[in-house]
């Protein structure tokens, strides 16, 4: 990463809605999930680094309706923006291409759900924004599809970021444990 030290931690849908089963299955891998991000929101606050939480307000009856809040087990402190978008791509809301060009930050770091879409096209909104892109390699990830398992699209989409000139980071190598 470029300027590591300033480079804020992005944590994309990681809402009720992607943890509880109530209109879809629990995201893959739901519980290591919650353990690798809360490492990597303690790692970026002894580092210095800021943290920030996006949520997706999907329409009336979607998993991500608004409101619905990050999940609660990621210990969001009280001083973490929440961002709200509507459509994949986190840096929609200008107010987050503001926020991480307040830290002083070329680069972001990325984690979330889900992989195949808001993790997708927020790497692209990144780069868009002239940003740098690092993203956690174990800490994105999605739904099995009719024709994929999660973790088939997770390595699928490891391997097109590391293609599109993204930055691949296992949470292990950046948090140290």
């Amino acid at each position: 990463m470029s300027e590591p030290s300033l480079a804020p931690l992005i944590v994309i849908d990681l809402q009720t809605g992607m943890f509880d089963g109530r209109f879809e299955p629990p995201i893959h891998d739901a519980d290591g999930m919650v353990a690798r991000t809360r490492a990597l929101i303690d790692w970026a606050r002894r580092s210095g680094r800021k943290v920030a939480f996006v949520r997706h307000d999907g329409p009336a009856g979607d998993p991500l309706a608004p409101g619905w809040p990050v999940w609660p087990a990621l210990g969001q402190a009280r001083d973490e923006p929440t961002f709200a978008k509507s459509v994949r791509n986190a840096f929609s809301n200008s107010a987050l291409g503001e926020w991480v060009a307040g830290q002083g930050a070329g680069e972001v770091v990325l984690v979330g759900a889900q992989t195949d879409f808001c993790i997708a096209a927020t790497v692209k909104g990144a780069f868009a924004e002239g940003l740098g892109v690092t993203v956690v390699s174990d800490a994105h990830s999605t739904l099995d599809t009719p024709g994929e398992t999660a973790a088939e699209i997770v390595a699928r989409h490891n391997a097109a970021f590391t293609e599109a000139g993204v930055t691949l980071v296992t949470t292990k190598a950046l948090t140290g444990g």
